[in-house]
C-alpha cells in the first residue's frame, strides 16, 4: 500500500480579509460566539489585515503591545477595544435580544 503524504500549511484569517464587509462580517461573527478571547483575535486578524502599524498610529498605542493585546493569549482592557475598532473604522453597537 502506498503511503499518502499530506502537507498542511499554518491559515491566517487576516490574508483572506480583503474587504472592509469581510473584516466587519467576521468581527459580527465573533461577536455572536461571544468568546472574548475569540472578539480579541479576530480584532487581531483584521488589525493585521489593515495593517498593525497603520492601527498604532491610529490608536496611539505601540505596535508590539497590539500584536500581543489582540492575540488568542491577550487580555485587552475595553479601552483598547474601542480605540482599535474606532481605527478600523467600525462602532460597536448594542442590540436587544429579545426582538
Amino acid at each position: 500500500m502506498k503511503k499518502t503524504t499530506i502537507t498542511t500549511h499554518l491559515w491566517d484569517a487576516s490574508e483572506h480579509l480583503k474587504s472592509d464587509e469581510d473584516m466587519l462580517n467576521y468581527l459580527e461573527a465573533a461577536f455572536e460566539d461571544g468568546d472574548p478571547t475569540v472578539i480579541s483575535s479576530v480584532l487581531g486578524d483584521i488589525a493585521r489585515a489593515k495593517g498593525m502599524t497603520y492601527i498604532a498610529k491610529q490608536t496611539g498605542l505601540g505596535r508590539t503591545s497590539l500584536y500581543k493585546a489582540l492575540s488568542s493569549e491577550g487580555n485587552p482592557d475595553f479601552a483598547t477595544i474601542l480605540k482599535v475598532v474606532n481605527a478600523l473604522g467600525m462602532r460597536l453597537q448594542a442590540t436587544s435580544l429579545n426582538g
